[in-house]
């Protein structure tokens, strides 16, 4: 038997398709070479629409996979139980006297709370329920009621101003805390004299006292937004009225019911501490996802060159936890996932992480994951340590790195 001749086994192409796919070929190179020389904006506009539609074929794995459904039934039992620990702790405060007791059920009912708080946030982005009307019902439950909080003030503060822009200087409130702590080199190089010396020296030794007022102040920026809305009809809705009926509530609740259970002393004594504890459980939830180096502050300049995508995953870092951590941060901990997608309900963000790391990892984005010591740890360092400000010198959008 012959074999086949090499001229059989490996044809020559014809000549007229030999020309065609040199042709093609080097208009191919040309078209790349032009790809080249475009404007980086230009380039970037196209990765932008690639991601985008990346983003598009997520949401639509989400919905093949049910992630987008509303997990209602799951997330208020997990706030009865919340209440119940908030309750539970009061209780023990005040059936008991002595004072490591009396402690105990301090810490309890503040755990209780802040969890009421993070379970409530999935309701102010819409993830609670598809009834518009329960999410509202809920987050005016969580915010004013049990932490004291305005729920508009947080929705204005939280939803229209840091979420769409984490991190970007002038825009995001969270950002800001000047002049009592200055975060990036640019905030400590502008100032000067004793106030120079603090920045640099002192600042970052006295954070953790500080700390203790967090969630006064929250309380006082509260009403210095809710008031003047109130006392204006520019502006003014129902939802406001609402929401003073809440704060009011809340002191009810809080201080006029243990009134008649308990003297005034106790009672001031147990809400003045309660409140200092949810500013550092406050601190220790919310912080790790945007306080640390690794979560860039950029300009607003930076924030308009680059893409959606881009500044949710460089402003934000997720952190892991235990499942005690779980339960009382409610989804917090994923902070890339729910800056991509807010509204998704918070009990699909573990299934959901996998998902959004590799899409970070195929479109060059940026993925943070510290463990909280870690992330807690590098949230403090900051005020040591200052960052530099995306979009002023040659300070670039991170790229995608890895983290352990």
């Amino acid at each position: 038997m012959a074999w086949p001749s090499q001229r059989v086994l490996f044809p020559r192409p014809p000549c007229g398709a030999l020309q065609q796919f040199i042709g093609d070929l080097h208009e191919i190179t040309q078209v790349l070479q032009a790809f080249d020389a475009k404007p980086s904006s230009l380039k970037l506009n196209l990765y932008r629409m690639t991601t985008a539609e990346a983003a598009t074929e997520l949401r639509r794995e989400f919905a093949r996979r049910d992630w987008d459904r509303k997990a209602t039934k799951r997330i208020v039992f997990e706030l009865a139980i919340h209440v119940a620990i908030a309750v539970a702790g009061i209780v023990i405060f005040m059936d008991f006297h002595n004072t490591g007791v009396r402690v105990f059920g301090i810490l309890v009912s503040t755990f209780g709370c802040m969890g009421v708080g993070t379970n409530t946030h999935t309701s102010t982005h819409y993830g609670t329920s598809d009834k518009r009307w329960v999410n509202e019902a809920l987050s005016y439950l969580g915010y004013p009621m049990f932490l004291g909080l305005s729920a508009t003030y947080w929705w204005h503060k939280h939803v229209v101003l840091h979420h769409p822009a984490p991190n970007v200087v002038g825009v995001d409130s969270d950002a800001d805390l000047l002049p009592w702590f200055a975060f990036t080199a640019d905030e400590i190089r502008a100032s000067s004299g004793l106030r120079r010396f603090y920045y640099e020296r002192l600042q970052f030794w006295l954070f953790p006292l500080a700390l203790a007022l967090n969630n006064f102040g929250l309380q006082k920026c509260s009403w210095t937004h809710l008031i003047p809305i109130l006392c204006h009809s520019t502006g003014r809705k129902s939802a406001h009225w609402i929401d003073l009926s809440a704060m009011a509530l809340h002191y009810v609740i809080w201080i006029g019911v243990p009134l008649f259970f308990l003297p005034l002393p106790a009672v001031a004594g147990f809400y003045i501490l309660r409140t200092i504890l949810l500013g550092y459980a406050m601190y220790a939830i919310l912080a790790p996802g945007h306080f640390p180096a690794e979560a860039q502050r950029m300009t607003s300049e930076a924030r308009n060159s680059v893409g959606f995508f881009a500044v949710q995953t460089a402003g934000t870092v997720s952190f892991r936890t235990g499942l005690l951590g779980r339960f009382l941060c409610s989804g917090l901990e994923y902070q890339v996932e729910h800056h991509l997608f807010p509204n998704i309900s918070h009990v699909h963000y573990p299934e959901v992480s996998v998902v959004v790391q590799k899409f970070c990892a195929e479109h060059g984005l940026s993925y943070r994951s510290y463990s909280w010591a870690m992330a807690l740890w590098k949230s403090w360092a900051v005020l040591r340590f200052p960052q530099q400000v995306v979009g002023r010198g040659d300070i670039p959008v991170p790229a995608n790195r890895g983290a352990s």
